[in-house]
């Protein structure tokens, strides 16, 4: 009769079979936060609040319609808030203005160096991604991570050079 260890039941040189447990990313050298967004129904009704009773300065506000809203930075001693209005019903800051039903912050902004490169990094890492490449933002190219990826909260990437360069989109 011959009897089994089953010590010695899976091959070391072979990966586990089974799903495999999820990678840690390496930190990504992101650099200081760039703004924090807020998406409002109505930029009329949330402007007088972040002007009259912050003291923020208001941009005037802007169309970029290829994402279907409008935004206004408020700033203050380099603190930034965008703040996002739908200009219709088909962005997804519609959507999420219309579940919520009342302004809520909408996402996090960060600078990084090398966006093309930090997305190829983080998606090679099975950091989730909403965007893979970078596109066009506000401010400079910008790329987003899928809330999934960070704990419920969508961040957006803002590459550094980009800053400089882009000039800001006006509707």
């Amino acid at each position: 009769m011959t009897t089994t260890d089953s010590s010695q039941g899976e091959n070391p040189l072979q990966p586990p079979s089974g799903p495999r447990p999820p990678r840690t990313p390496r930190p990504i050298p992101a650099g200081p936060l760039h703004h924090v967004a807020v998406a409002v129904p109505s930029l009329a009704e949330a402007i007088p609040f972040y002007r009259d009773v912050l003291g923020y300065h208001l941009d005037e506000p802007r169309l970029i319609a290829d994402q279907h809203v409008r935004v206004a930075f408020a700033t203050l001693d380099g603190s930034r808030v965008e703040l996002l209005e739908p200009a219709d019903d088909q962005s997804g800051v519609a959507r999420f203005v219309a579940e919520r039903g009342r302004p809520t912050l909408h996402h996090l902004c960060f600078v990084v160096d090398d966006l093309a490169g930090t997305l190829v990094r983080l998606a090679d890492e099975g950091v989730e991604l909403v965007d893979h490449a970078p596109r066009r933002g506000v401010d400079g190219l910008v790329a987003f991570l899928h809330p999934r990826a960070a704990n419920g909260i969508l961040v957006e990437l803002i590459d550094r050079a980009s800053l400089a360069t882009t000039p800001k989109s006006r509707g």
